[in-house]
């Protein structure tokens, strides 16, 4: 269940029950409306940084992403509320056309936030008569596109809160995005480890269901004997990990990630910051005291690969991690539990690693490549993840920001390895 009320729905890759379609369309659609409204006119063109983009903007590309590739192709007759929107609100897709420059987003005054909603309307009217009117034919080459603009829109409402918490922690005040909601104190349990006999494996997705292009083709790999952390680091490990010079201990460090601690000064993770003595956080919930038992977040690959090899271990590989995940339900402290950051793993069961789903997404040491045999489709929709496959670190299982129904086993989100204002931490993994 989702913190507005609504239970998610599982969408087949090819849908054809137009009516399951759009309710599913109409729920995330109205979730982004939901996550945008505690935001001010002013909240939502603010850009901090180049790799973030202003909520306003986040709005309107996912509006222009069923509008370009959905609409304009398959909706006779068509009208766009503005032609200067294919420009301004084209992300990266460079066979659809030029666009405005990324780093410059946060420039767009114009169009305003209500003009963006007025833009969300007029389009979110001509995609319900789509979906419950176009004829046959023309349903079986749109549903599919609908169904990733669907995941597309939700990679874009965590994509919005991470940037808002970013920017709300340049303003001095510390903003609140929300109120700070409780969550069950406890202690984080002790750290166990499974251990997997490792062997021919299969990994990837088989289709059943939604899957972006990068999840597959399902493939064998061979993994040798491995254990896996029961639980996610949490920050008074990391702590400790700061204490013992973790962060000026070059021989801790890879090559790359040792300069950038050079360049950047960094001495904790992002957000951090000591006042009096004791560290707090920056959050959705504005400036809060650090919870030591819960996971460590907002860490680079380069500080989770140094304190991996600090505590003696390493960081898992994308095929270890994915053979222990597809063997658990997807549930865990995701958006929808409201809490909007992570919290403490709960020791209840012994006999599968925790955690697995939620509360942080896990870099692990898996270069983002292509699978074997994977061929990205044809037309603008194949630039959406084939060619990043380059320089960029897998991380996997989600986050208390990512939405219900779009995180699975399979799925592989990808940064590279300076960034951390995503909620990213750290699993730790061993040889055996």
């Amino acid at each position: 269940m989702t913190a507005s009320g609504t239970e998610p729905v599982l969408l087949d890759a090819h849908p054809r029950d137009r009516e399951q379609l759009l309710d599913h369309f109409n729920w995330v659609r109205g979730e982004t409306e939901r996550l945008a409204a505690p935001l001010s006119p002013e909240d939502q063109v603010v850009q901090s940084m180049p790799d973030a983009s202003p909520a306003k903007w986040h709005r309107a590309h996912m509006t222009w992403f069923f509008e370009t590739m959905i609409l304009a192709p398959f909706q006779g007759g068509y009208a766009p509320i503005d032609p200067h929107y294919t420009f301004l609100f084209n992300s990266y897709y460079d066979t659809v056309g030029a666009r405005h420059p990324r780093p410059d987003r946060g420039l767009l005054t114009r169009p305003s936030a209500d003009q963006v909603t007025a833009y969300r309307s007029h389009v979110d009217a001509g995609m319900r008569v789509l979906i419950a009117d176009a004829p046959d034919d023309i349903w079986a080459q749109a549903a599919p596109l609908i169904v990733l603009g669907l995941h597309h829109e939700q990679q874009h409402q965590e994509l919005l809160l991470m940037d808002i918490l970013h920017a709300f922690s340049k303003n001095s005040v510390a903003p609140a995005y929300q109120t700070y909601r409780a969550a069950p104190a406890r202690k984080a349990p002790d750290l166990r480890w499974h251990d997997h006999d490792g062997g021919l494996v299969e990994i990837g997705h088989d289709r059943t269901n939604f899957a972006f292009d990068n999840e597959g083709p399902r493939h064998k790999v061979y993994l040798e004997p491995f254990r896996l952390a029961s639980r996610l680091v949490t920050n008074a490990e990391w702590k400790a990990f700061m204490a013992d010079d973790g962060y000026r201990r070059p021989e801790l460090w890879l090559s790359d990630g040792w300069a950038t601690v050079g360049d950047t000064g960094w001495d904790a993770p992002l957000y951090w910051q000591e006042v009096d003595g004791e560290w707090l956080s920056m959050s959705l919930s504005g400036l809060q005291q650090i919870n030591d038992q819960a996971p460590v977040c907002h860490v680079s690959l380069y500080e989770a690969d140094a304190y991996a090899r600090w505590a003696g271990k390493r960081l898992p590989r994308e095929a270890e991690w994915e053979v222990f995940a597809a063997e658990q339900p997807v549930r865990g402290n995701l958006l929808g539990s409201g809490l909007l950051r992570a919290a403490p793993a709960t020791g209840e069961d012994p006999d599968a690693p925790e955690q697995m789903f939620g509360d942080v997404w896990e870099w692990t040491q898996s270069p983002y490549v292509p699978y074997p045999g994977f061929r990205p489709v044809t037309g603008a929709v194949g630039e959406y993840n084939g060619k990043f496959m380059a320089n960029q670190f897998v991380l996997r299982g989600g986050a208390c920001v990512t939405p219900e129904g779009h995180v699975r086993a399979t799925y592989r989100n990808f940064f590279y390895p300076p960034m951390r204002w995503m909620f990213a931490g750290v699993r730790l993994a061993d040889d055996r």
